[in-house]
């Protein structure tokens, strides 16, 4: 698929579109233009084929009340092509040149496609300080940046068509398939930095008694694509090893997620074992943006564009009452599992975010909270100890034979 608006970026797209044929491949252009009319190009997928796959017409959309509106509507068409498409053996790659508004057409309809189907964006968005998740959303959208504005066939312009179009036959002729062998013997692990050392350990044991582990970054994204592949059957249980995207979204930081996190694996009725690894901090920016009311509190340098803020004692309460309510809905076997001595790196005894008070209010909400038939067990061990990971692995290896023999 080669989408785009083609009432301003035409020429443009007929020029990927010429570089894709020459390539081998077979492009099948997809006008996800609203306004205007389509010039220099004829599409595969006229926009009032688009609009009608969203159910509108093209009419019906254009008197949205606004570009926003509009651009709502018109993505839903855009995607739904897409489906349809890829659904019938036809859509093997998909490459989208756009602005903003552009750009964002053509990512709803590649985060709806399998993870492995390549998947390139070519935008001027892609740079500066603009945040990248509505291009990417939880999928592997790979995001370029154009340099100049997509306007005009000049030498800039053309090496940068020529690498998008070149990196996505590649993709769809060398690789190009979704990952294989994901399934009976495969565990999703949340991690992040402040909790490396435990999960390589737990990692190690799970690996040892014949599971497959992946590993996900808990930074906003993460979660929620573990969470999604599960819904996808892709998983057949999990470690959420890390909770840091809930204390962000309770605080607003940069990690948070949206209301379903922790909640879809006990929908699935998947087997769970969970740490509140790193519930104790929310991720800021660099510590020269760091808001003035956070400036009085614990805090961690982690890097020069990362600042990681401590949790006060009745925000760690809220967040352990927040933990229990998500996962008392579960359908699913559950086993907490709460370290005694710090939940992170920078949460021990004598490091910059250590605060056993606060850690303690988090342990008695949470256990209050939870529903009787959740597990709950304390150990006297950091997150990152050894001998913690080692408990963790245990119960989750306990949990899933009795989960298969259930």
């Amino acid at each position: 698929m080669v989408i785009g608006t083609l009432d301003t970026k035409g020429a443009e797209i007929g020029y990927v579109r010429d570089r894709i044929r020459a390539l081998g491949g077979e492009p099948i252009v997809i006008d996800s233009g609203i306004l205007g009319q389509a010039s220099g190009i004829t599409a595969d997928v006229t926009r009032e084929q688009v609009a009608a796959a969203a159910g509108h017409s093209l009419g019906e959309i254009r008197k949205a009340g606004s570009r926003g509106h509009a651009v709502e509507m018109m993505r839903e068409g855009v995607r739904a092509v897409c489906i349809r498409l890829h659904s019938e053996g036809r859509l093997q790659g998909a490459l989208c040149l756009g602005g903003a508004e552009g750009a964002l057409l053509g990512a709803y309809a590649m985060q709806a496609l399998p993870l492995g189907v390549p998947k390139v964006i070519v935008s001027p968005s892609a740079s500066g300080r603009r945040p990248f998740g509505p291009f990417m959303g939880s999928s592997d959208v790979l995001v370029m940046h154009s340099v100049v504005d997509i306007l005009g066939l000049n030498p800039i312009a053309i090496s940068v068509f020529d690498n998008a179009a070149a990196a996505v036959m590649g993709m769809a002729t060398h690789a190009g398939r979704p990952p294989a062998g994901l399934g009976d013997r495969s565990v999703g692990i949340t991690m992040l930095g402040q909790t490396t050392p435990g999960v390589m350990h737990l990692r190690d044991a799970l690996e040892r008694a014949g599971w497959e582990t992946v590993i996900f970054h808990a930074n906003g994204v993460g979660g929620p694509a573990m969470e999604a592949l599960a819904r996808q059957g892709a998983l057949a249980g999990v470690v959420d090893y890390t909770l840091s995207e809930l204390a962000n979204s309770l605080m607003d930081g940069i990690h948070a997620t949206g209301p379903d996190r922790l909640t879809v694996v006990g929908e699935m009725g998947l087997p769970q074992v969970v740490v509140p690894g790193c519930v104790d901090f929310f991720n800021q920016g660099a510590p020269e943006t760091l808001p003035e009311r956070y400036r009085q509190r614990r805090s961690y340098y982690h890097n020069p564009v990362a600042t990681l803020v401590r949790l006060e004692p009745d925000e760690m309460a809220e967040l352990g009452r927040i933990v229990a309510k998500r996962l008392n809905g579960a359908r699913g076997p559950v086993s907490v599992i709460a370290p005694t001595r710090g939940f992170s790196l920078s949460d021990t005894e004598g490091s910059a975010l250590w605060y056993p008070e606060a850690d303690a209010a988090f342990l008695r909400s949470l256990e209050s909270s939870l529903r009787p038939g959740i597990a709950f067990e304390l150990v006297d061990a950091t997150v990152n100890a050894p001998a913690f990971a080692d408990v963790v692995a245990d119960r989750y290896l306990t949990i899933t034979k009795e989960h298969a023999h259930a």
